[in-house]
């Protein structure tokens, strides 16, 4: 714990057997209290390798749901374990576990209600091995989400985020996508509710068994966060209204 409060780690796993113990053994158990990880039908040995390393919450879907619907899963567990900051974590071992701390004490300290882990800040996106054609990618949709949306980010989908429990509570997020573009759903919500957005600089590493979307996802991706951006955009002119901002 941290101030008091009960941090939990969630991991949404698909075919992470080979990584998934390095990133577990760099957890900082000095102040994370638990971890959840959710496995979204695995062909390899995840769950195994889970229950090995002493992942207590480990829940298995009986079909591939999607990225999103991993974290959803995720989530709703987190939030029944009464976690107060929720980390999500990929085990896939390209962002490093031990930026845990400075992420959870600036939610925990009550300076931002998400921090961010962003790949740009440090410069060293490219140098860790991102695919040049996604650097570029990254830089134009965060652009024009910067416009649409009234924000300062340096990236919006980096699947590295700390949130304030209170926070994800007041999404309807089972309403997301199930899809990658869930990521960029929820931070749409928590700009919506104008929540306090902090970042800090992530290195991140790319190799054989890091996860990754091809390039034809990547296009559908790109175009499913547009439309999540110009949505909000539209949402905020109040002339429109869209689901994933509803209630909130």
């Amino acid at each position: 714990m941290i101030n008091k409060k009960k941090i939990i780690v969630i991991m949404p796993a698909y075919n992470a057997a080979k990584t998934i113990q390095k990133t577990f053994e760099e957890i900082p158990f000095d102040i994370v209290d638990d971890v959840v990880l959710t496995d979204d039908f695995s062909n390899d040995e995840t769950i195994a390798v889970a229950k090995k390393i002493g992942i207590q919450h480990i829940i298995a879907h009986k079909k591939n749901k999607g990225y999103g619907a991993n974290q959803k899963s995720c989530y709703e567990k987190a939030i029944a374990l009464n976690a107060d900051i929720i980390v999500m974590l990929h085990p896939d071992y390209q962002y490093t576990p031990k930026l845990i701390p400075a992420m959870v004490t600036l939610v925990a300290n009550d300076l931002y209600d998400v921090v961010l882990g962003s790949r740009i800040l440090s410069k060293g996106a490219l140098k860790g091995g991102m695919p040049f054609y996604k650097y570029v990618s990254n830089r134009v949709l965060t652009f024009i989400q910067n416009i649409l949306m009234h924000q300062k980010l340096s990236e919006y989908h980096t699947g590295y985020r700390c949130f304030d429990a209170k926070l994800l509570k007041q999404i309807d997020f089972e309403n997301n996508s199930d899809d990658f573009v869930f990521d960029n759903e929820i931070l749409a919500q928590c700009c919506f509710l104008k929540a306090r957005i902090g970042e800090i600089s992530c290195p991140a590493k790319y190799f054989e068994e890091a996860s990754s979307i091809n390039f034809k996802r990547s296009i559908r991706y790109g175009i499913g966060v547009l439309r999540v951006s110009f949505s909000y955009f539209l949402q905020k002119t109040k002339l429109f209204q869209f689901s994933i901002f509803k209630n909130l």
